[in-house]
């Protein structure tokens, strides 16, 4: 495993998503100057990540044919430029502007990134490497509220500012860690199959439409809470600095979660630990919204880890269909991830401007129940010692 490069593109992944996770909580503190609604809070959210989402099939291609190279540290420099010029902005329109712009650096980050920690893991552990990327890409979700919480009571948005700054040693260090091009073996193209070949095209539809409703399902759960309980909390008069480590505790146990789901998915049946994590993430779902103190930190932390059990498994599978194209394909499907949570997390807002965001979350939280059916019809894939190359891994990268 190549520890240097999968060293910075996790450090550069933490910084970004610390930067990305205070969006929410921004937003909410400026609710009060532009008087925002939900819906509001939940738009700008959602064209914040919409605009990372997006990007990010382009910035995975351009990753592919720049070998890993440069990318991502480019990525962390424009989305903490941007990050640090936005407190200038004198209107809501001009302040997510500016936000936006720099979501693109998050888009080029993340579909780097993606590429890099894969080839880190060589062909025996890619989903253990891309778990620890996501490991502190969750860390960096979870330390962002509690940030933001932190220096928007003391100094307000010139907080974004400073945070911004604290990126710049994370970004010389992705430079230096990450400026070889990636090698990778040749893998071989899978044979040609000519019998069945219809019902072989009918069963793919249906298997990747269960996928995608999947990935859709499970990323507005998460975002969901991400993004209004904020609102929730703020409405009931809690201080953000009091809310921002609430909402770590559920982002830090999805870090956890991640790294637990990569090493399972590199040992068991991806398919099982897909379903069987994904089931049983509903129960603590609606257990957090309906409890307090250590209860409450209870069932959001297994909310948010059985919640992102999955995350890297489902990443490394759809790279393993392309594995030529891995930033391309790692970018489709991380961009459709974020854009599918963005966009059920607006219309859900949308709704709790007319029956409540308590009851909107309530409903939300039975969404995993949905998506672990679709698991049930993925591939039963398994790893096993044939799977891999056997010199070839040792060497690669």
């Amino acid at each position: 495993m190549d520890v240097k490069r999968l060293s910075a593109a996790s450090l550069g992944h933490f910084a970004i998503d610390v930067l990305n996770s205070s969006v929410a909580m921004i937003l909410v503190y400026l609710s009060g100057r532009f008087d925002l609604s939900v819906s509001q809070i939940g738009f700008g959210a959602m064209v914040y990540t919409i605009f990372a989402a997006f990007t990010q099939p382009v910035f995975g291609a351009l990753a592919d044919r720049w070998r890993g190279r440069w990318l991502a540290g480019i990525g962390v420099l424009w989305t903490a430029t941007f990050f640090a010029v936005a407190v200038a902005m004198p209107t809501y329109p001009t302040f997510l502007l500016c936000l936006t712009i720099g979501a693109w650096g998050s888009g080029a980050l993340h579909a780097a990134g993606m590429v890099n920690a894969n080839a880190a893991g060589g062909a025996r552990n890619p989903a253990t490497a891309m778990s620890v990327f996501f490991l502190f890409g969750q860390a960096g979700l979870a330390l962002g509220p509690i940030v933001a919480g932190f220096y928007l009571e003391r100094i307000g948005l010139m907080g974004m500012t400073y945070a911004a700054v604290a990126t710049l040693p994370v970004i010389v260090l992705m430079f230096a860690w990450m400026r070889h091009p990636i090698v990778e073996e040749a893998i071989p193209a899978p044979a040609p199959t000519e019998a069945g070949g219809t019902a072989r095209r009918q069963a793919a539809a249906i298997m990747v439409t269960l996928f995608v409703l999947l990935i859709a399902l499970r990323a507005t759960t998460w975002q969901s809470f991400v993004t209004l309980l904020p609102k929730l909390y703020d409405d009931q008069g809690i201080a953000p600095s009091v809310y921002g480590q609430m909402l770590g505790v559920f982002a830090f146990a999805s870090a956890l979660g991640t790294l637990a789901g990569g090493m399972l998915g590199d040992r068991y049946n991806r398919r099982m630990v897909i379903f069987v994590s994904t089931s049983l993430s509903a129960p603590f779902s609606v257990a957090l919204l309906n409890t307090e103190g250590w209860l409450f930190f209870l069932s959001a932390g297994m909310a948010g880890a059985l919640l992102n059990v999955p995350h890297s498994i489902i990443l490394v599978m759809a790279q393993q269909l392309l594995p030529t194209r891995k930033g391309l394909v790692g970018g489709l499907v991380l961009g459709f991830m974020f854009a599918s949570g963005a966009v059920g997390t607006w219309l859900a807002a949308l709704v709790a401007d007319h029956v409540g965001l308590a009851a909107v979350l309530a409903g939300v939280a039975f969404l995993p129940v949905a998506a672990a059916f679709c698991a049930i019809f993925l591939p039963s894939t398994r790893t096993s010692p044939r799977s891999a190359p056997k010199p070839a891994a040792a060497g690669a990268d």
